[in-house]
């Protein structure tokens, strides 16, 4: 038998198999295309409709190809650089200027840069707290150079406390830092000599005792003591707090070494602080210097920050209210008392106060090490809300030639006096009005509306458009199984785990 015989037969075996399988795939592209040419011609999205209209000539619909998947491009690209963006943490900031019949004032806090008045110090001060001062080794013995330099800067009564051949400690004796502190330090009704808020006349009593790093400090308007909170009624000069201070050089110190608490400068550190923060003077502080009258000028600021931001109470024993300088300040005080088992004069609590010696040998070290070296110990978040104050200076030369001779007389002092220890500070508001700053975070809704922006810019689609691909998508699986399910055997498909991929 030839081969032609063999085949001749199985052509017409194969004829129907084959006729079935044209007719039941004839039978799945009407659907497709009826559904395809359906969803093209409702759709929203621009372009398409064009690419696939009959009518069109083949040049334009390469056109309109081309401009459909350059769009397509540009709004991915830009979905793309939307999404980075949110990824970065952006903050779009807005600033308001609001205006008000009248505003409260600030707290001031201002400390002198030197710590201990020389004519204060006692033989006992010195004997307990001269290793502190790097005036003394540890067995209290007289630093020789130091010694020199106190007796080339004609100190005699300073002098001559340094004479300890004679002299015995109190058996009982026991050093109470923050009595030291409270009792050496420069004392405000000495310093005051001018005291006006609005034009009139305040007084010593008008300022609350605080103490930083920098001892014995005094604040105005601190809302403390049973004072009520002062508020003004104009902006500019005389609507604010003009005070008059005498720094008395002639009390400070000579330099003999470098410690935390010396200093090198003449004059005196301010802050200018909500009555909800405490102040961080030796951080946040400006100087002002003596010889010379200086204008701050300030504006109020209310920041609105979210999301970056501590919107939960602060976690606490000793402020009620959070700020950044209120969360460092506990977390110091929590460090020293780890470490050192004690805490300095300005932290709060009622822990043990460290000793001149505990100062010297840990305090100091160790809240140096923090502030400088350590970034993980003390993470403070930036509040939510909080309140502060802008500030421009300026300043003037006091005394006059002129007015000289005059103040040195009003107060009994020398001309060359007035000109190393005066100096007047004048704090005001700039004007009756604040900025109000709110900053907000890139957000979930800016993106999608961004992307969506985008979307009906370059192809005119939308969310319901992406509804129509979706149904588009949905009516297409439908016919696949249907399809599937006609083509499968049935025995298999009934007894088969997962009939659809063994289906051929």
């Amino acid at each position: 038998m030839s081969e032609s015989t063999i085949l001749g037969p199985s052509k017409p075996n194969n004829a129907p198999e084959v006729s079935v399988q044209q007719k039941q795939s004839s039978q799945l592209k009407t659907p497709l295309k009826e559904i395809t040419v359906s969803f093209i011609r409702r759709t929203k999205v621009h372009g398409l409709k064009f690419i696939f209209c009959p009518t069109k000539s083949k040049p334009q619909q390469l056109i309109w190809t081309l401009a459909f998947f350059l769009c397509i491009s540009l709004l991915c690209t830009w979905s793309w650089n939307r999404i980075l963006y949110l990824m970065s943490y952006p903050v779009v900031t807005k600033i308001y200027m609001v205006w008000a019949h009248n505003m409260s004032f600030p707290a001031v806090t201002f400390c002198n840069k030197n710590v201990f008045r020389a004519s204060s110090m006692t033989k006992d001060d010195l004997y307990h707290s001269g290793y502190w001062m790097d005036l003394m080794y540890h067995n209290h013995t007289v630093i020789k150079r130091s010694f020199n330099i106190i007796k080339e800067s004609h100190k005699p009564a300073l002098l001559s406390l340094l004479d300890f051949q004679n002299y015995t400690p109190p058996p009982d004796y026991f050093v109470n830092t923050t009595e030291m502190m409270g009792r050496l330090g420069h004392q405000l009704e000495d310093m005051l000599l001018g005291c006006r808020f609005r034009g009139e006349t305040c007084t010593y009593k008008n300022f609350s005792t605080i103490y930083t790093r920098y001892g014995k400090c005094y604040t105005f308007n601190s809302g403390l003591d049973g004072n009520p909170l002062l508020t003004t009624l104009k902006g500019g000069t005389g609507n604010g707090l003009e005070i008059m201070l005498d720094i008395q050089q002639d009390e400070y110190l000579p330099v003999w070494g470098e410690t935390d608490e010396t200093s090198y400068e003449a004059g005196i550190k301010v802050q200018i602080h909500s009555q909800d923060e405490p102040p961080f003077i030796d951080q946040l502080g400006f100087g002002v210097a003596p010889g010379f009258q200086t204008f701050v000028s300030c504006q109020q600021q209310l920041r609105h920050e979210k999301p970056y931001c501590k919107s939960t109470p602060i976690e606490s024993d000793f402020f009620s209210t959070y700020s950044i300088t209120a969360c460092r300040i506990d977390c110091e005080t929590r460090y020293l008392l780890e470490n050192c088992n004690c805490r300095m004069v300005h932290m709060p609590g009622t822990s043990t106060v460290c000793t001149p010696e505990q100062y010297k040998d840990c305090a100091d070290p160790a809240l140096d090490f923090l502030v400088e070296k350590d970034n993980d110990y003390c993470v403070c978040q930036t509040p939510c809300n909080m309140t502060r104050y802008g500030k421009e200076l300026s300043m003037v030369k006091i005394p006059s030639k002129a007015s000289a001779k005059y103040l040195a007389k009003k107060f009994n002092k020398t001309e060359q006096y007035i000109g190393e220890n005066i100096l007047v500070l004048d704090i005001f508001f700039e004007a009756l009005n604040y900025e109000k700053i709110e900053q907000k975070a890139y957000e979930i809704a800016g993106l999608l509306g961004d992307i969506g922006g985008q979307m009906g810019l370059f192809i005119g689609a939308s969310v319901l458009t992406i509804l129509e691909i979706f149904d588009y998508l949905y009516e297409v699986e439908f016919i696949l199984f249907h399809y599937l399910m006609q083509i499968c055997p049935r025995p298999l498909c009934r007894h088969s785990a997962a009939p659809l991929p063994n289906c051929r």
